[in-house]
């Protein structure tokens, strides 16, 4: 997918062969997807020609953008976030800071056109794009994610050293989750268009060595204690017991502090009473894989086109999903930022089209589909292509 920059050139995705170095996906899921790293020289490009240092200080600046600040304070480390003021943001020091800015992908359509080409996974695993801007000496410190991360050097050049240490704990009263301990495995300098694939919890260090730009491609993986806490805030809104507690039987009471032990079972009953279904359990998956981040807003068209325009312009130029929209499925379950739709039989090929390529090609779409569409097109979720 090619997309035109501000300044007017282009920047076209990667081929996937390119991407992973002439490896299949298939050899990657199976050799490197979290069991070791893999360093591809030039996966990516022409990627300093999409986003400057200046750019990325704009977006930092932006109120819709996840911004952030890094820097080490003496023994130390202090964070501040965005959005930043541009006059602070020029008087920064020329060495040893680092200007991270996360969901680029929601702001710049060559950023959601990187994202997308890594599709090779699914969708619901994809997270977003980040891009740190870095003086020499900058960095975050050593320190480890907890998912995959593909690191892309887009502009200038950084020192990765990583390691494979079990030791993962980290520095006491810190802001940034620092390596208590480090010891460095491998180094590797990158330049322009060069990626360094990590699995999680790989240790690992980038240092600037001149001002330089990182893209970061990061994958989604919440904890079990996430997934378990907002599935029972799911259940709650979809649980339905009759009765109330009671106790006819009841007597008098000579240590009234005690709960009585016949309460107690009760009441364990009830909650025993608390039943789910793979049903229950699939619609929560596929809710919460396809919620966007609660940082992210739709903007609906300001002008919206009536549905008999829209209708016609969809079916001559096609639509494509916005970026900030997440679109999934399971059989014929569709879950669009969120929301569930039990899609008609005559719909799901279409559909499964829009959530896999993120677009639709012009087409002859009946009313009945075209009005969902249209649905989503006035909540902003998706635009013409």
């Amino acid at each position: 997918m090619t997309k035109r920059n501000r300044s007017g050139k282009t920047f076209t995705a990667p081929e996937l062969k390119t991407l992973l170095g002439g490896i299949a996906p298939r050899q990657f899921f199976k050799e490197y997807w979290q069991k070791k790293p893999l360093l591809v020289r030039q996966a990516v490009p022409d990627l300093d020609r999409v986003l400057n240092g200046q750019g990325l200080f704009d977006l930092a600046c932006r109120d819709d953008a996840e911004s952030r600040l890094v820097r080490p304070v003496g023994s130390n480390w202090q964070r501040q976030l965005g959005p930043f003021d541009p006059a602070a943001l020029a008087r920064l020091p020329k060495r040893r800071w680092s200007l991270l800015v996360s969901g680029v992908n929601m702001l710049i359509p060559q950023g959601d056109a990187l994202l997308n080409a890594f599709n090779f996974a699914p969708y619901a695993r994809l997270d977003d794009l980040m891009v740190s801007f870095a003086p020499p000496g900058g960095g975050v410190g050593p320190h480890f994610d907890s998912y995959d991360v593909f690191l892309i050097q887009g502009l200038g050049r950084r020192r990765w050293e990583i390691s494979g240490q079990d030791d993962l704990e980290l520095v006491d009263d810190c802001p940034l989750r620092i390596l208590k301990r480090f010891r460095v495995d491998q180094s590797w300098e990158l330049e322009p268009g060069d990626m360094l694939y990590l699995p999680p919890k790989y240790a690992h260090n980038g240092v600037a060595l001149t001002d330089c730009m990182t893209w970061s491609i990061g994958f989604r993986a919440p904890s079990a204690q996430e997934i378990a806490t907002e599935f029972l805030v799911y259940m709650q809104d979809s649980i339905c017991l009759d009765g109330a507690y009671a106790d006819p039987d009841l007597g008098y009471s000579q240590r009234p502090g005690k709960i009585p032990p016949l309460m107690v079972d009760r009441l364990k009953d009830m909650i025993r009473a608390i039943r789910w279904t793979d049903r229950d359990m699939e619609d929560f998956i596929g809710r919460y894989l396809s919620e966007p981040k609660p940082c992210v807003f739709f903007d609906p068209p300001a002008q919206p086109a009536g549905f008999k325009r829209f209708h016609k312009l969809a079916n001559e130029r096609g639509l494509k999903l916005d970026a900030r929209s997440r679109m999934l499925y399971l059989g014929g379950i569709f879950f669009m930022n969120g929301e569930r739709l039990e899609a008609a039989h005559g719909m799901q090929t279409e559909l499964r089209q829009l959530a896999d390529r993120r677009h639709l090609p012009a087409g002859e779409f009946d009313e009945v589909f075209t009005s969902l569409l249209y649905e989503w097109y006035r909540a902003g979720y998706l635009t013409m292509a």
